[in-house]
């Protein structure tokens, strides 16, 4: 015995308008109102788009898409053309189908509409039903809930391509960022605010399940919405914030160990607002960079990616960089001649398809790759085949092994060189590049020996020599020789893959940087080895 179709045998407007109710405030409103109506009309009910494109309907009948008769696209045109709001359309079978325009805000018709294609598509409700059935009243109620579920459900989708969007521009704009290509990163940050300032801090946060969103507005909050916020895209459990400097007395920011030195005597809101992090979401971690320019965000995101491995140790999981004397400046005018040389077949490739990366895109590759290792395909939003390849083309181009640890180093402190002020800058405070004969060949292990560097590699090393710690140079001297390969530093050492592990993160805390997570220090401690090696014969 076939089962009567639901509320057809007693039809009560009320009892209807009672479950539309109902439905309307369910999660999924729109397909369960169709659902009902079908049943209450013992046919099918349908959502379709003014080309007759289903755009919603019950769980088990066409879906999105789909195109659901020639005879329907051609009645809803004629619907429109004469500007009829219902109709009835003779499918030549054993039904009709009832269409219904459902109601609508004004249309946009602004400019920003029309380029981003928003404008509210124009709903239609079908009903497929028998031709002896009386459904004008009952279809007239539900297309009003339906019209008003349709565009709750509308302007959702549309906060959540909203977000998807900003979202995608925020991390577009730290890409900008982390590769060094400041206008357009400033003309993407200008239209989704704040402004990015010209100094800054970079806050690494470390965090526990859903706690980044926690603490995202913990710190727009605190800081009254002037941090530019970005989930990693490397580490789904990082947050990045840039955060801007303190400025020292005047308008310009300080930057550096001066400013640090200035504010040795107060506590500095940054540092407030780490232990604030900390102390609201106790599980997390916090490494916080020094003041860098904003073209040296990079940089600063490795210094707070260090800081970050020192407060996973710390009792109040918050740790602050603490810089010493870069190498780069050390290396004056024969650094800058020394980088450009070892860059230049890299700076002059002419991809040979318009498809191929360019010499800024495999520089950026270069970065990204010294940076984050294999985690550099989802830095860059690539596949790693693309990685792969583009990666064999830099190894072919410079004439380097890129899995080498030495290769590597050498390429990290040419992209720093290069990046940095030139030393014809001012700035720079080294003599003009000009006095280096263009002909005069620079070597590596000649910009090492300069006793500056010597003494730089020292102070470097110098943590790991400390009597509690006579493991520690050994182990990163085994470390650096396996291409930092733990299997292959705990055989060459005779321990166990856990003890070394252990003797690296000893290391981590003696020296206040990260050596077990990229980007870790494995280039920099490399460099001091080389150079201390050099300096000893």
């Amino acid at each position: 015995m076939s089962r009567e179709p639901e509320d057809v045998a007693t039809p009560s407007r009320d009892g209807d308008l009672l479950r539309l109710a109902r439905l309307s405030v369910g999660p999924d409103a729109v397909r369960d109102i169709l659902d009902w109506l079908g049943r209450r009309t013992g046919g099918a009910a349908l959502l379709v788009g003014a080309d007759g494109k289903v755009l919603a309907g019950p769980t088990d009948r066409l879906g999105p898409g789909t195109l659901l008769s020639p005879a329907v696209g051609a009645a809803i045109a004629d619907l429109s053309r004469r500007g009829s709001s219902a109709a009835v359309v003779d499918t030549g079978g054993p039904t009709r189908v009832h269409l219904l325009r459902l109601d609508g805000g004004a249309p946009d018709r602004s400019a920003a509409s029309l380029v981003a294609q928003v404008e509210e598509q124009v709903g239609y409700l079908a009903v497929v039903a028998a031709p002896e059935r009386q459904l004008g009243e009952l279809l007239a109620d539900a297309a009003r809930t339906l019209s008003l579920c349709w565009r709750v459900e509308e302007a959702d989708r549309a906060r959540r391509r909203i977000v998807a969007a900003d979202a995608h521009g925020r991390e577009a704009v730290l890409h900008l960022l982390m590769v060094g290509d400041v206008p357009p990163a400033r003309r993407i940050a200008s239209a989704l605010r704040p402004h990015l300032p010209d100094a800054l801090r970079v806050c690494v946060i470390e965090c526990v399940g859903r706690q980044r969103y926690e603490v995202a507005a913990e710190i727009d909050r605190s800081l009254a919405g002037r941090a530019w916020i970005v989930p990693c895209p490397v580490r789904s459990n990082h947050l990045i914030a840039l955060v801007p400097a303190e400025p020292s007395t005047g308008d310009a920011p300080a930057p550096g160990r001066e400013a640090a030195r200035r504010g040795a005597g107060r506590t500095d809101p940054v540092d407030r607002l780490g232990r604030l992090i900390t102390a609201r979401a106790r599980q997390c971690r916090v490494g916080m960079s020094e003041p860098v320019a904003l073209a040296d965000t990079a940089t600063g995101y490795e210094h707070a990616f260090h800081a970050l491995a020192v407060a996973r140790a710390a009792s109040e999981g918050y740790a602050r960089f603490d810089r010493q004397h870069d190498l780069v400046p050390l290396t004056g005018p024969d650094g800058y001649l020394w980088a450009q040389r070892l860059l230049q077949p890299c700076l002059d490739h002419v991809p040979a398809r318009r498809a191929d990366p360019g010499a800024m895109e495999l520089l950026g590759t270069l970065s990204s790759w010294l940076a984050f290792d294999t985690a550099a395909s989802r830095h860059l939003k690539i596949h790693r085949n693309t990685l792969t390849g583009r990666l064999r083309l830099l190894n072919a181009l410079l004439g380097m092994d890129l899995l080498r640890v030495p290769d590597r180093s050498a390429a990290w402190l040419a992209l720093r060189v290069r990046a940095a002020p030139r030393p014809d800058d001012p700035r720079a405070g080294t003599v003009p590049a000009e006095t280096v004969p263009a002909d005069r060949e620079v070597t590596l292990d000649h910009l090492l020996a300069a006793p500056a560097v010597t003494a730089w590699a020292r102070a470097r090393l110098r943590p790991l020599r400390a009597t509690d710690r006579s493991t520690g140079l050994e182990t990163v001297r085994a470390w650096l020789a396996a291409d930092t390969n733990l299997s292959a530093t705990s055989a060459g050492l005779g321990i166990s893959v856990s003890a070394t592990r252990k003797r690296l993160a000893r290391a981590e805390q003696a020296l206040g940087r990260s050596l077990l997570h990229a980007p870790d220090a494995r280039h920099e401690l490399w460099l001091a080895l080389r150079a201390v090696e050099l300096a000893d014969g």
